[in-house]
């Protein structure tokens, strides 16, 4: 507190007792100018903040389903099979058996 008694003093002594409240008042006006121009930045990157917030939200999620609301499973489609006849092999012969074996009586 000492230190604005100071320099209210020198400015006293510099300024004059006339221009002083003139400077006083040009003073208060310049702060009340900053103070509404901050204020206004301030409420400006707020609004752009909200706005990027909302068009990078994610969809909400979708409710859950309970048993009798959820439709049955259909079965998913079978790769159809495809059968070219001119392509296809002859099984492999069967193997012969042997009759000859004296084991067996």
């Amino acid at each position: 507190m000492p230190e604005l008694i100071v320099i209210l003093v020198v400015a006293l002594l510099v300024f004059g007792p006339a221009k002083l409240p003139e400077l006083a008042r040009s003073l208060g006006r310049g702060l009340n100018e900053f103070r509404r121009a901050s204020t206004d930045i301030r409420q400006s990157l707020m609004e752009t903040e909200n706005q990027t917030r909302e068009a990078i939200k994610p969809p909400p999620p979708a409710p859950a389903k309970s048993a009798a609301e959820t439709p049955p499973e259909v079965p998913k489609a079978e790769a159809p099979k495809v059968e070219a006849a001119a392509t296809e092999t002859a099984p492999a012969p069967a193997p012969e058996s042997d009759d000859t074996n004296p084991k067996d009586g």
